[in-house]
């Protein structure tokens, strides 16, 4: 997923012979085979000729180059000779302040391709849970994609244009989410919707999106429905689905906790139900399978069932705040299992929050011991990963009075994605463009641990997860290899 090395010659595609022949023993030194994009914003690699790169706009460009080549070199000297792809990815990180100067060319025109793209503006919306049973964690993504197109646009844009990002809220309400999104529609003309939030939400808007052809991009759930590209050809995911997630996490559960009898507690609408169809096929007896909607917040019935089957393991596809309420429920009455959790639900100083707000103080992170979860990007407590370092730094930049959590890294990893496929769409884009553009570029996954499904027929995110672990002061661990699979594959 990471850039196997930095080169500064991918700018420099159509300069003099002089600049080409530096650059073409650059990589001949390097053996690039791909063209890496380090412009002080955006670390990814695209196959050559995606980008068409224009020649700088500088007169002295052979100059230029061997000086950045110069630059180049010393810093790869300080590298570790394994010369591992993420180290690449941290002298990208250092060097791009050179190239960050270069700007775009003047040579090529922006035209107003489509609508919600000018001349000097991508404008693109979403709905979001900014208030309502959602809000507490997932209220923060939004702000943090937001805060790295402040950071994209500040170093240039996409071919220099700036990203505009209209989120609006819908409280996790989808009657809201339907009128929301045609204000965006055919009020605002975006020219995407992009990451839209939840899976009861956005089913209310899927269809609307689609006949109206507006591109609707990595929408914020992992509902497998967004896989359907003939009904919805427009429409593409981007985290890992959930029947893969509960497969993966139902096959920890039979090979760590075996001999263990399990529960379920998952949300009753398609999220849950995605999760419980993945775990089914991994676990063949089920103990006590209890439900919640998230407008109601007693869960007492559902958690002393749990109990009362004897469940030893409980299996939850629940959102942060109900897995909050489902935890502190447990410790109430006695009932200490071991919770395998998704990722949805499973954010630790979210939960930590959560859990201190509804306990008025009593308890804290420390329900979270031992808890099981997993993911399908670094980390947030990694600080040694070079994608963490930089997303840290936009978060102090931008957005500092939101904490520093998972739903922060969430929100400026899939804007990267967004930015990456933007790119690669070219100069001026269209609404079909962009589409053709995600089936049938290979976008890497930036940070992600794992590779991303899309294709002409396939519009999944993410294939698959690591299985991590909470331990004591809300630690995480990663554990055991990676694992991909299909929502009907092996794993």
């Amino acid at each position: 997923m990471a850039p196997s090395s930095w080169s500064p010659c991918w700018w420099f595609p159509t300069a003099s012979t002089a600049v080409s022949a530096a650059c073409s023993a650059w990589r001949a030194r390097a053996g690039v085979g791909q063209r890496a994009i380090t412009r002080g914003w955006s670390i990814g690699t695209i196959p050559r000729g995606a980008d068409e790169a224009p020649t700088p706009p500088f007169a002295e460009g052979e100059g230029r180059a061997r000086e950045l080549i110069k630059r180049e070199d010393s810093l790869n000297r300080q590298i570790n000779s394994t010369k591992s792809a993420i180290s690449r990815i941290a002298v990208g990180c250092a060097v791009a302040v050179l190239v960050a100067a270069c700007g775009e060319s003047t040579s090529q025109t922006n035209t107003a391709s489509a609508p919600g793209i000018s001349t000097s503006e991508i404008k693109i919306g979403s709905t979001q849970p900014l208030t309502g049973p959602a809000a507490p964690g997932y209220s923060e993504i939004a702000p943090a994609a937001n805060a790295y197109f402040q950071y994209v646009n500040a170093h240039g844009g996409v071919f220099g244009r700036k990203i505009t990002y209209d989120y609006q809220d819908d409280g996790y309400n989808p009657t809201n989410t339907s009128s929301v999104t045609r204000k965006l529609v055919l009020e605002d003309k975006v020219f995407a919707v992009f990451n839209a939030l939840g899976t009861p939400t956005h089913l209310a808007v899927v269809d609307y999106l689609n006949t109206e052809k507006v591109p609707d991009l990595f929408v914020a759930s992992g509902c497998n429905c967004w896989n359907d590209t003939s009904a919805h050809p427009y429409t593409f995911g981007w985290q890992t689905d959930y029947t893969i997630e509960g497969k993966i996490l139902g096959q920890y559960i039979n090979q760590s906790l075996s001999g263990k009898k399990v529960g379920y507690f998952y949300q009753n609408d398609e999220f849950g139900l995605d999760g419980v169809k993945g775990l089914d096929q991994q676990i063949s007896s089920v103990a006590s399978k209890q439900t919640y909607v998230p407008t109601n917040t007693n869960l007492t019935s559902q958690i002393s069932a749990l109990q009362g089957s004897g469940a030893q393991v409980v299996a939850s596809f629940s959102i942060p705040a109900f897995t909050a309420l489902a935890l502190l429920k447990a410790a109430q009455l006695g009932y200490h299992p071991i919770w395998v959790v998704s990722n949805v639900g499973s954010d630790v100083p979210t939960l930590t929050g959560l859990l201190t707000k509804f306990s008025q103080g009593a308890v804290g992170g420390q329900l979270l011991t031992g808890m099981v979860t997993d993911t399908y990007g670094p980390l947030v407590t990694n600080a040694s990963n070079p994608w963490i370092t930089l997303f840290k730094g936009i978060h102090d930049q931008y957005i500092s009075s939101l904490p520093w959590d998972g739903n922060i890294l969430y929100g400026m990893e899939v804007a990267y994605t967004f930015v990456q496929a933007m790119k690669a769409a070219g100069r001026n884009p269209t609404r079909s463009g962009i589409v053709h553009t995600i089936e049938t570029t290979k976008l890497t996954g930036g940070p992600g641990l794992v590779p991303f499904g899309y294709a002409s027929g396939n519009h999944l995110g993410y294939l698959g997860v690591q299985v991590a672990t909470i331990g004591a002061g809300g630690s995480a661990t990663t554990v055991g290899p990676i694992y991909t699979s299909t929502d009907s594959g092996s794993i």
